[in-house]
């Protein structure tokens, strides 16, 4: 055979079966390559997932952590968190420092819940209700006594106050998240802030940094300012429902920011919140929560109210007694969806604090501890002239907003000199009677003298307040 005619293939094969061989182990090397491949693509998806489950177990254990089997007995129980429920909000004066500290350590009675908000979530509605119980309500809890309703926390923990508080709203609770403040400015600030309209001015030392007024973008540090701020509306009256009308605005400004994130934003906010915030809820009823109400108008579904109350001061206290009727009345417009207050008037903090929204849609404890009662008789026909003898801004103005809802006119000013007690005066000897009802109406403790010519002035009586009062009140 000449070398023209030689064949490559082994002895015994010829042409075809070396093209099939060849063709096959191309097959082989294809599939080979493939499994590797998918191997390789699974092995990327199994990381991520696990990476996914280590977030997601860091994250819920953040959340539920200090959650024990009492406050999940407490709560309601819930099948989901599709149908309307009840969450408690709180804002606990425990921070890090004190927590470490050896005055007040982490044991929960060393704490009050000063933020106290009873929200109702709508999912199929798409809509939320805000109510701000007042720290300073006046309740009965049974083995305590009669007690400001944030004593509670301090009584039982976070379970005592979802108690206290459902039974006093008339309405189960389902879930409850407690707050930290001293990670809410990186919340914020982790949003890129939030968009709120500030009607006033806030000017309070004790809170932060001015806040100037009208629409704006605040950083956390603002943000934590505005729910702080009392004493920016010490001349307008009881500093704490202006504060709570804020803090409300806040919430809704927040949610209204996260509603809007991309899924990867919301769950680093996640991360955030729970650095900050204690929750029974898991990470998964949050995600469906927020999925739920995707979509939801936070301009208009976002209502916001305060309970109805009649501040009293009372044995060198300030407190609130709980208008029953009206709260009553307020309960059932939120227990079927509406805006807790069925007309704007009834909303004391309008232009002046923060509200969830404008809109509005239509739609006791054993007291005989204190010596007030609602139904004295009292000299509404007299008029009071209120002078502050303490120096400290807007005292006047509170104890004048206390005897306003007796019916009393009154004026307010600053007294000439200042005073170390208090005392309730008349001008001229036919009105010791009225003065004598106006210190009833104060809590009874305050005396009451003859000043005829001490001041001149048209007024029947005279409320000169000193430092006796000014002592009382929650300065900070």
């Amino acid at each position: 055979m000449t070398e023209q005619g030689m064949s490559s293939a082994p002895i015994g094969w010829d042409r075809d079966d070396v093209d099939y061989y060849s063709k096959q182990r191309k097959k082989r090397s294809r599939k080979k390559a493939l499994i590797i491949t998918l191997v390789s693509v699974a092995c990327v998806i199994g990381a991520a997932a696990a990476a996914v489950v280590v977030w997601a177990m860091g994250v819920q254990a953040n959340l539920n952590e200090g959650v024990d089997d009492e406050i999940r007995q407490t709560l309601t129980d819930t099948e989901s968190v599709d149908d309307p429920f009840y969450m408690l909000l709180l804002g606990v004066d425990r921070n890090q420092d004190r927590a470490e500290s050896a005055e007040y350590g982490d044991d929960d009675s060393a704490y009050r819940s000063d933020t106290i908000i009873l929200a109702r979530i709508d999912p199929p509605q798409k809509q939320v209700t805000l109510v701000s119980l007042h720290r300073d309500l006046l309740v009965d809890m049974d083995e305590y006594g009669v007690n400001k309703l944030n004593s509670a926390y301090s009584f039982g923990g976070p379970s005592y106050v979802i108690n206290v508080v459902s039974e006093l709203a008339g309405v189960p609770i389902s879930h409850f998240a407690e707050v930290n403040f001293d990670e809410f400015d990186e919340l914020v600030d982790s949003l890129g802030g939030i968009e709120v309209d500030v009607p006033i001015d806030i000017n309070d030392p004790y809170a932060g940094e001015p806040i100037s007024a009208g629409p704006q973008t605040l950083d956390g540090a603002q943000a934590l300012t505005l729910c702080r701020s009392r004493h920016a509306y010490d001349d307008y009256g009881d500093g704490d429902v202006f504060r709570a009308a804020n803090q409300r605005m806040v919430i809704a400004a927040i949610a209204k920011k996260i509603m809007a994130v991309d899924p990867l934003t919301l769950a680093n906010t996640i991360s955030h919140l729970a650095e900050m915030v204690t929750t029974d809820m898991s990470v998964t009823d949050l995600l469906h929560l927020a999925e739920e109400m995707r979509g939801v108008d936070l301009d208009k579904n976002v209502y916001s109210g305060m309970t109805p109350t009649t501040s009293l001061y009372q044995n060198g206290g300030w407190y609130e007694l709980l208008n029953t009727e009206a709260w009553q009345t307020m309960m059932a417009r939120v227990d079927n969806g509406l805006s807790p207050y069925s007309d704007a008037d009834e909303d004391q903090t309008a232009g002046l604090a923060g509200s969830a929204t404008e809109n509005i849609k239509n739609g006791d404890g054993d007291l005989q501890s204190l010596t007030f009662d609602p139904d004295t008789p009292t000299d509404v026909d007299a008029t009071v002239l209120v002078l502050n003898g303490t120096g400290i801004a807007g005292l006047a103005s509170r104890v004048a907003a206390s005897l306003d809802t007796h019916g009393y006119e009154t004026t307010t000013g600053n007294a000439n000199n200042s005073y170390d007690y208090s005392v309730v005066a008349y001008s001229s000897p036919e009105n010791k009677s009225a003065a004598e009802a106006v210190a009833r109406a104060l809590g009874g403790s305050i005396d009451v003298e003859d000043w005829q010519g001490v001041y001149e002035t048209d007024s029947d009586v005279i409320v000169v307040l000193g430092l006796d009062m000014a002592n009382s009140v929650d300065l900070l």
